[in-house]
């Protein structure tokens, strides 16, 4: 927000030179725009470091230095969202889109990987990467490491097979905010450079945990939580409406769904910190559609159609909103391979 410096969810619509924005009321987008940005000599940033808590940021510097700050639910929509309005902004100018088609294409996280994992074996106090303290224009750094360290590590820990693909995984643990540049020849790096290009393979470029990596390596115990439950490949995210179970309100919440192990998490997209407010395994589940004529029992408030239902194997009932028939269908379909 421009006036309470809050986070908000917002429906956007891309078109060829603006980005509108919706209010949704209920699941659904209210029919006229909350506000636009025109893309007319805008500037975009992405990834966005500016909030350390909220790594999937793109940023838009309008031209007349007006600031937008945009959160996506996952990596892959950032990116995708990002070169979108990129193209946008560039429409007149087909070779340069062309030439991010082939760095977007070009940067994936390896597959069956976990930066949790990493990071938790990071920072084990033997076989860890070693921290140190370095000197860079006369300013002194207390515990950070190297680019070129940290490539070091991830290949000697069998996570990478070659430069690259380390380089790669470091710039993955950047843009997640477990890892952050440190001193200006890194920042710089973030940026100016491409995004293929930001984390730099360098014995003079520095780097140290994100303090959100630290929070979440102080209890060992919850640690192993979050990896037992967080760290299982994501099948699945986005945008649904959930009721709640004491106020029976309806909020919209970011569902990611993992396999492996299989839990469906919610997130509140207003809040800071990336943690879960809730979630559950899906294991001995139920997920199934409610018709939409008709309000089932136990369902209260604003209810616009595209239901469905989770029933735990404990017993406890979610009731969640889609945007469309389509979108209920899709989650489902996603949902009860896991069960």
């Amino acid at each position: 927000g421009h006036i309470v410096r809050n986070w908000k969810v917002r429906w956007f619509v891309l078109l060829q030179d603006k980005l509108l924005y919706y209010k949704i009321e209920g699941g659904k987008k209210e029919p006229s725009p909350k506000g636009r940005i025109l893309l007319d000599g805008c500037t975009i940033t992405c990834p966005c470091l500016e909030y350390e808590n909220r790594p999937l940021l793109i940023k838009l510097k309008t031209k007349t230095n007006t600031d937008y700050f945009l959160e996506c639910c996952s990596r892959e929509e950032r990116d995708s969202w990002a070169l979108d309005i990129t193209g946008a902004i560039h429409a007149g100018h087909p070779v340069q889109v062309q030439e991010l088609h082939r760095m977007k294409n070009s940067f994936k996280l390896l597959e069956n990987i976990s930066l949790h994992h990493i990071v938790e074996r990071m920072c084990d106090s033997s076989t860890g990467i070693k921290l140190t303290r370095n000197l860079e224009h006369g300013n002194r750094y207390k515990e950070t490491f190297t680019g070129s360290a940290l490539v070091d590590w991830l290949i000697s820990n069998s996570f990478a097979v070659s430069r690259f693909e380390a380089v790669t995984l470091a710039s993955m643990l950047m843009e997640e905010n477990f890892v952050k540049p440190v001193g200006t020849r890194s920042t710089e790096a973030t940026r100016y450079s491409d995004l293929s290009e930001q984390f730099l393979d360098d014995s003079t470029a520095l780097y140290m945990f994100a303090e959100s990596s630290k929070k979440n390596t102080i209890s060992k115990e919850e640690l192993q939580f979050n990896i037992s439950e967080l760290s299982g490949t994501i099948v699945k995210q986005g945008f649904l409406v959930k009721q709640g179970h004491k106020r029976k309100n309806w909020k919209v919440r970011r569902f990611v769904l993992r396999a492996d192990p299989a839990f469906l998490h919610y997130y509140d997209p207003t809040k800071e910190e990336n943690r879960p407010v809730g979630g559950f395994s899906l294991r001995g589940c139920l997920v199934s559609a409610l018709e939409d004529n008709g309000v089932p029992a136990g369902v209260k408030g604003n209810v616009q159609g595209n239901l469905f239902k989770i029933i735990t194997k404990n017993d406890i009932h979610y009731y969640i909103q889609a945007s469309s028939k389509a979108e209920r269908a899709q989650w489902i379909e996603a949902i009860k391979p896991l069960t």
